[in-house]
């Protein structure tokens, strides 16, 4: 189905556009859009050059005001642009800023599932900004964040940041959907108790989630012994990216998930491997490759019910546009796999 961004969902069909026109959704000029007066781009974050992209519009994905409005999207993304706890590379706070500035240059019509989630309306929410280095009140305000917004009725994907953000939202989650499960894509357990003197630094992201909902990992690759020893007792199920390599692994994921349990996926892009997403503060070699990845996504969105995700640890690399337009195709993609209703 032709992608018709000038309109509404449910509303009359418009006429197909021709790939390069110049009302095609990707081929707009960087200073204006069809329909809307052309107005000057939005400062980008130091590093990122703002003039190599669609700076058209400001929300994610190049939506139109009619498209992101609040009410009548289905879809929030809250970006927190948070990295206090960072302990090794830094410039995860970038990482929503990034993601939206390769967004725009994402096709809105989904070739595999032949979908276009942007008609069911995606709002880019107001960033959580906290500057301090205590991640505690940036958890407590993403949870009353994503509270709200589930009240609503919205599908809430969050982006970050380095993973501390990830438990606040899963807190809010496990009130709304009991028998929660996290998916959680990692090279790191992040299963401590504390770490650098708080509970909520990024490498205690696990240990957070998991008491909130169960917690399966994906793609495990670096740990403490302390961290194993809670996986050998079975409190934390648990893919290591060395048994990944050695064949199929998500057949056996997909068993322990009942039929259309509600499924909360948490993504930390180190998960994949370096060759594809170098641009995080802490990567490991031997990671996750897209296909597979993806494979195992819709497979779980068919089997059980994703009810909301996050995408977290963009640090990006000035000059290498790659690693940012695979998280905000990620994003798009597991919008198209989560929301079985999009027009398509």
């Amino acid at each position: 189905m032709p992608s018709s961004r000038n309109r509404r969902p449910g509303s009359s069909a418009a006429q197909p556009r021709q790939r390069g026109s110049a009302d095609s959704p990707r081929r707009r000029s960087s200073t204006g859009a069809p329909g809307r007066k052309a107005r000057a781009p939005r400062p980008a974050p130091e590093n990122l050059q703002a003039s190599a992209h669609d700076a058209a519009s400001d929300a994610y994905f190049g939506l139109t005001p009619a498209e992101s409005e609040y009410h009548s999207s289905r879809v929030v993304i809250l970006p927190v642009p948070y990295g206090g706890t960072v302990t090794y590379g830094g410039g995860t706070e970038r990482g929503p800023e990034a993601i939206r500035v390769a967004s725009q240059q994402v096709e809105l019509f989904d070739e595999e599932t032949r979908r276009e989630p942007y008609r069911l309306g995606i709002h880019s929410a107001p960033a959580v900004v906290f500057r301090g280095k205590d991640p505690t009140p940036m958890v407590e305000e993403v949870e009353r964040r994503v509270r709200r917004y589930l009240g609503d009725g919205k599908f809430v994907v969050t982006l970050g940041g380095e993973h501390s953000i990830s438990p606040g939202a899963v807190k809010a989650y496990a009130g709304r959907f009991p028998g929660l499960t996290v998916v959680h894509f990692d090279a790191h357990s992040d299963l401590r108790e504390s770490y650098h003197g708080t509970r909520h630094n990024h490498a205690c992201a696990g240990a957070r989630m998991r008491e909130h909902a169960r917690l399966i990992q994906i793609g495990i690759r670096s740990q403490s012994p302390e961290e194993r020893a809670l996986i050998d007792r079975g409190d934390v199920e648990t893919v290591f990216a060395y048994q990944m390599a050695e064949g199929d692994w998500s057949g056996g994921v997909l068993a322990k998930i009942p039929e259309g349990a509600p499924i909360y996926v948490t993504i930390d892009l180190d998960y994949f491997d370096p060759s594809i997403m170098p641009a995080t503060g802490t990567p490991e070699p031997g990671g996750g490759e897209w296909y597979p990845t993806l494979r195992f996504l819709k497979r779980l969105s068919e089997k059980a019910r994703v009810v909301g995700f996050d995408v977290m640890e963009l640090a990006p690399v000035p000059g290498l546009h790659a690693p940012d337009f695979l998280s905000a195709r990620l994003v798009y993609k597991l919008l198209a796999y989560s929301l079985g209703d999009i027009p398509g």
